[in-house]
């Protein structure tokens, strides 16, 4: 009995010894056949980009659409432009400029831009939808041209009330900035300061990308636009008595609504 249970252990311990090797042995070919796979998924892309031809011309139709309602956006203005290679960039080369129409479709003849295998699609912001760039590949174009769709996301009001009620100390800093769905608010949209509070001890200050309030007497109100239905994070720094704070917000602005956010320090 012991004989034949010494016999049963030499044989587990023999498999596990064979095992292991195996195993590592099929992850290494696993990581190699992944590796060929991205570089042949890559090598067909660039073969195929290269095989279309970047003169003539090319005609295209689509719509425009709220990526939240699907709806078609009227009168949207686009910008085009072809991306030539030049010392490792992409240089950007007018190539035309077009706009939906009522029902928020377009068609438009695309004079390509020679030796351009990539264009941008730039939609005009203004106070419903921020400006936005797409990038298409010319394959992209020329394998969907007649079925193109861009989708948008809607700006709505943001009014950011900030009250300082603290007497101590006479004097401390405040700082704000925001992203809406990763967007700074510095690119996203145009923002005002009202300021309410008095005009002795008091500053109201914008420092290149960073609104600022330095003083006592803070009272103000900062007005802006941001998407809709996306996160939106708010940062606060205070500093104060030498010592630095950071308070995070993160909220979600809705349509049609009255969205106020308050910071009372």
């Amino acid at each position: 009995m012991d004989s034949e249970l010494g016999n049963r252990f030499v044989t587990f311990v023999t498999f596990i010894m064979f095992f292991k090797p195996l195993v590592n042995m099929l992850k290494s070919i696993s990581l190699v056949i992944s590796k060929f796979s991205i570089y042949i998924t890559f090598s067909i892309g660039v073969l195929l980009i290269g095989c279309v031809n970047t003169e003539g011309i090319l005609e295209i139709k689509g719509k425009v659409i709220d990526d939240y309602t699907k709806t078609e956006i009227p009168w949207r203005n686009i910008i085009i432009q072809g991306l030539l290679e030049s010392n490792e960039m992409l240089i950007p080369i007018d190539a035309g400029q077009f706009s939906t129409d009522s029902s928020g479709c377009f068609t438009y003849s695309l004079r390509k831009v020679k030796d351009a295998h990539y264009y941008n699609f730039c939609f005009v912001g203004d106070s419903d939808y921020a400006f936005v760039t797409r990038k298409l590949s010319l394959y992209e174009l020329d394998q969907n041209a007649k079925y193109l769709s861009f989708s948008l996301s809607k700006l709505v009001d943001l009014t950011i009330k900030i009250y300082r009620e603290s007497k101590k100390p006479v004097f401390d800093t405040l700082s704000l900035s925001w992203q809406s769905n990763g967007v700074s608010h510095w690119s996203l949209y145009p923002y005002k300061i009202d300021n309410y509070g008095k005009t002795n001890n008091y500053f109201g200050l914008t420092s290149g990308k960073e609104l600022r309030w330095i003083g006592g007497n803070v009272n103000s109100a900062v007005k802006t636009r941001v998407f809709a239905d996306k996160m939106t994070k708010l940062r606060w720094d205070l500093n104060r008595d030498g010592k630095r704070k950071e308070i995070i917000d993160t909220i979600t602005c809705r349509r049609d609504l009255a969205n106020i956010v308050y910071f009372i320090y």
